[in-house]
């Protein structure tokens, strides 16, 4: 789909799973289990999107899935797809790795950040050789030091082999990255997640990530339990929900398994979604 001068592709980042009451939250399980059938161990189904866009003469991934250094237990615990669903897709848009420009992270859990490098030989190394790898600074010295409730989302060889190699270009708040591409900080998840917008030829695009990791999460008390501020997830989905609304935007669910990207538009006083093509 083009959005002016800037062309966007959806990209599969592979499927995997998460504990349902940990993605609702204070949602009861008779409520969310309707809309989002648990496993026998109770994890719900989810994907790793991400966009592949080309922009003023740029190649760029956002967000990179799970990646494959997973061992047998931790794929197991997360039913992570086998394989390089990420590098798959990338292949059939006609995108080898070392042909990618930039890569933007929208934070650094390993769901989303995951991709960023691969093992070689025995040490990880960065995915993209040429790229410049973009996340909000304050994310990255986060995840170097991340609390005890929130270090098992970070792995360390998804971000700092990335430092070692000098390919960090850290952003500090809101921003442009290039004509028709920038960032904007959606504090609730964690401090300094950031959203992706692409505006361009009168469309509007907007990569939430765990803002509304599904469709499912957009009523506003529907939060996970997994964001670390969830008053403030709440106020900044009272900000955005209206604007995706009423600005007729395209939303991309960071997670959805069935419907990556989507226009909102009120029914009846709920929100109901039309889903989006993107490689059409």
């Amino acid at each position: 789909m083009h959005f002016g001068d800037v062309e966007v592709r959806y990209l599969d980042g592979g499927a995997f799973g998460l504990d349902g009451g940990a993605m609702f939250g204070v949602v009861p399980k008779p409520l969310w289990e309707k809309k989002s059938p648990p496993d026998e161990k109770n994890r719900i189904r989810m994907r790793a999107n991400a966009l592949l866009v080309r922009a003023a003469g740029k190649t760029i991934v956002v967000e990179t899935g799970n990646g494959t250094k997973w061992d047998a237990k931790q794929r197991a615990i997360y039913a992570v797809e086998e394989g390089d669903p990420l590098i798959v897709a990338l292949g059939k848009a006609g995108v080898q790795p070392d042909e990618v420009d930039i890569v933007i992270n929208t934070h650094l859990h390993f769901d989303h950040a995951g991709g960023n490098t691969h093992t070689s030989g025995n040490r990880a190394v960065p995915t993209f050789r040429r790229a410049r790898y973009m996340a909000q600074r304050a994310e990255f010295e986060h995840a170097k030091n991340p609390t005890d409730r929130d270090r098992a989302s970070y792995f360390p060889e998804n971000f700092l082999p990335i430092a070692e190699a000098g390919q960090w270009e850290l952003i500090e708040g809101d921003g442009e990255i290039l004509p028709g591409i920038s960032v904007e900080r959606i504090p609730g998840h964690n401090a300094d997640m950031q959203a992706v917008k692409i505006v361009g030829g009168g469309k509007k695009l907007a990569f939430l990530a765990d803002l509304l990791p599904t469709r499912h999460h957009i009523p506003l008390p529907w939060i996970m339990a997994y964001d670390l501020y969830p008053l403030q997830t709440l106020e900044t989905k009272r900000k955005w929900l209206p604007r995706l609304v009423g600005e007729g935007w395209i939303t991309v669910f960071g997670h959805d398994p069935d419907f990556a990207a989507a226009t909102l538009h009120e029914h009846h006083g709920k929100i109901e979604i039309e889903p989006v093509d993107l490689n059409r």
